[in-house]
C-alpha cells in the first residue's frame, strides 16, 4: 500500500521510482549525513545533560547540596539549567530544520526535473 500511495519526504509525496532516484542523489546523501552529524550529537548531549542531575545527586550529594545563593544549592540551579538547555537545543534544531526543509525542497525539485 505504501508504494501505491508513495513515500513522504518532507512536504512531498513521491513515487517509489522518485524515491530510488532521490536516494542516489549526492545532494540528498550529503543532506542526510549533515542531519545525522547534527541530530546524533545533539541527542547525546541532551541525554547526558538530562541524566547528569540525578546521577550527580546520587553520587555526589555533598557537592550538589552546596549552597550558592541563600538556600539555593547547586542541584536546584542545575535543575533550572535543564529548562534553558532544552529551549536552546530546541531552538538550534528548529533553525537547522528550516534550512534542511529548503534544501530538501530543492533536491526533490531537482530529482523531479524542475529548477534547481
Amino acid at each position: 500500500m505504501a508504494e501505491a500511495m508513495g513515500q513522504r519526504v518532507g512536504h512531498h509525496t513521491i513515487s517509489q521510482a522518485e524515491w530510488e532516484k532521490l536516494s542516489q542523489d549526492s545532494d540528498f546523501q550529503e543532506l542526510y549525513k549533515e542531519k545525522v552529524r547534527t541530530i546524533v550529537p545533539l541527542t547525546i548531549f541532551f541525554i547526558v545533560y538530562y541524566f547528569a542531575l540525578p546521577v550527580s545527586v546520587g553520587y555526589f550529594p555533598t557537592v550538589m547540596e552546596t549552597k550558592v545563593i541563600g538556600d539555593i544549592n547547586i542541584a536546584y540551579l542545575f535543575a533550572l539549567s535543564e529548562f534553558a538547555m532544552t529551549w536552546i537545543v530546541t531552538a538550534i534544531y528548529v533553525n537547522l530544520a528550516k534550512r534542511w526543509d529548503v534544501e530538501a525542497d530543492r533536491i526533490v525539485a531537482k530529482v523531479r526535473g524542475g529548477a534547481v
